[in-house]
């Protein structure tokens, strides 16, 4: 049985996913009434309208319900992810657990990978991160993505475990690399949808983007990545999903940024508060991360916006 915990889009998404390969699959929420109702039609409409569960996926709030998971896949808010496993640390410690989760936690400045060893240092740790977005993974759409283990026999469990004919997972031993590249890319893909909210252009947006990517691998290298690891599929090919496409909750921020109209409060933009976190770790590791800083000056309202272009626009000229 595969337990992924968290019934937002991701995490449904997932289990619909995992489901319709044959696989049985304990879907747990918080909120005991969303269960109910999840239970009684089958289908999560708050979070993926129009997709139904199959009968292999059992819907729980019961956190006893998940004891005997072969993988538990952790779909939760990264800022959330500490006190989760810290509330819920005896029924998790010991079971493979897989972060689904983009982003750097505010007060430790790391990846969820560290959280996990942190709360629950007795469990086999991974990391599933890519290209994708809930709704392609719903719709049984061809998707590629990262999974990130340092120990290869768990690895390569985990991956037969976890990919379907429609759904690849490649593996990678750099869970640094493979963290950064799917946190890192959320906080460009705010500046993509700034320079689009602004009306900039998409020369200034391939632009941004490729400034960005080179942010991305210089923070990564100095934090012990590997390059060719930003390079793909949890790096670059997220970036590039991210920055182009209105699915992105980061480019859809970025995009109210830019032009005034900002996006509903109560969704979940995980590039804000790792762009607060990335600036201050850039901050006390002295790395230049203009993009970065200036994102988070934004989102702090430090910075307005015509300030912050006209920053980045007087730039020094340099060799590329």
């Amino acid at each position: 049985m595969i337990a992924v915990i968290g019934a937002g889009a991701f995490g449904t998404a997932l289990a619909v996913a995992l489901a319709r390969n044959g696989q049985a699959v304990t879907l747990w929420a918080r909120d005991e009434e969303q269960v109910a109702a999840m239970v009684r039609t089958r289908r999560n409409p708050a979070r993926l309208p129009g997709v139904d569960l199959p009968e292999n996926v059992t819907v729980t709030a019961q956190m006893a319900d998940l004891s005997c998971a072969d993988a538990v896949l952790l779909s939760l808010p990264m800022q959330s992810l500490r006190a989760f496993l810290s509330a819920n640390l005896a029924g998790l410690d010991g079971l493979p657990l897989v972060a689904c989760c983009k982003g750097i936690d505010l007060s430790a400045l790391t990846g969820p990978s560290e959280i996990i060893r942190a709360e629950c240092p007795h469990s086999p740790i991974a990391v599933l991160t890519g290209p994708s977005f809930a709704a392609d993974i719903a719709r049984g759409l061809p998707t590629a993505l990262t999974l990130a283990c340092a120990d290869d026999q768990t690895g390569e469990t985990l991956q037969r475990l976890l990919s379907t004919p429609v759904l690849r997972l490649y593996r990678s031993d750099d869970v640094m690399g493979a963290e950064l590249g799917g946190a890192l890319k959320n906080v460009i893909a705010i500046a993509a949808g700034v320079v689009i909210g602004a009306g900039l252009g998409d020369s200034a947006r391939a632009a941004l983007m490729t400034r960005g990517y080179a942010e991305m691998v210089r923070l990564a290298l100095m934090l012990g990545a590997r390059s060719e690891t930003l390079s793909g599929l949890s790096g670059f090919g997220d970036l590039v999903l991210t920055c182009t496409s209105a699915q992105s909750r980061n480019f859809r921020f970025g995009q109210g940024l830019g032009g005034g109209d900002p996006i509903d409060p109560g969704i979940t933009v995980e590039g804000a508060a790792t762009a607060k976190a990335v600036s201050n770790l850039a901050q006390m590791r002295g790395i230049d991360l203009p993009i970065t800083t200036m994102v988070a000056a934004l989102i702090d309202g430090t910075v307005d916006l015509s300030l912050a272009i006209q920053t980045l626009l007087s730039r020094p000229l340099k060799k590329e």
